[in-house]
């Protein structure tokens, strides 16, 4: 149900095997609102990137000079490659310019964390022929598609689909 300070939900996302295939295609991933808070989503995202996938991560923040012993730099475009992937820890009013960002650099996909939906935003992300994820993350995908999604969002070491009883 909608209101009307809550518009309906028409944009449809990729499936799940869509969502796979960006996910093996993408080389670089910039965490735009990367935060050195270990609190912060985008941290928790930041260290599972980078202790538990292949990706090259870049973290983007205009305030912040190092999270977890990387660099910082404060615009897409001073990365020193273009993204493919562009990972978006970004309030709702801020997205239409870090899409503006990310088109400008030519960036592959624009990604949307849980909780981020903005339809005009993915339009013109689509039509500027980016990919785009809304209200997903990174981290729980690519955990879900390697085997390494337990109910607590952690690894457990263990792959099967049988309960482990422990004696």
């Amino acid at each position: 149900m909608s209101t009307a300070s809550t518009p309906a939900r028409t944009w449809i996302g990729p499936s799940a095997p869509e969502r796979l295939a960006i996910l093996r295609k993408t080389q670089s991933i910039a965490i735009v609102g990367a935060s050195d808070k270990p609190s912060r989503a985008s941290y928790f995202v930041a260290t599972y990137l980078l202790s538990s996938s292949r990706y090259r991560v870049y973290f983007v923040n205009p305030v912040a000079t190092e999270i977890l012993g990387q660099p910082v730099y404060k615009t897409l475009a001073d990365l020193p490659e273009v993204p493919d992937l562009v990972d978006v820890f970004r309030r709702h009013d801020d997205l239409p310019t870090v899409l503006d960002e990310a088109i400008a650099v030519g960036a592959k996909t624009l990604w949307l964390q849980l909780g981020s939906w903005h339809e005009d935003v993915a339009a013109k992300a689509e039509a500027a022929g980016m990919e785009v994820v809304m209200d997903r993350c990174v981290k729980i995908e690519h955990a879900r598609f390697h085997g390494g999604l337990h109910l607590a969002g952690f690894d457990t070491g263990v792959i099967s689909s049988k309960r482990q009883v422990v004696a």
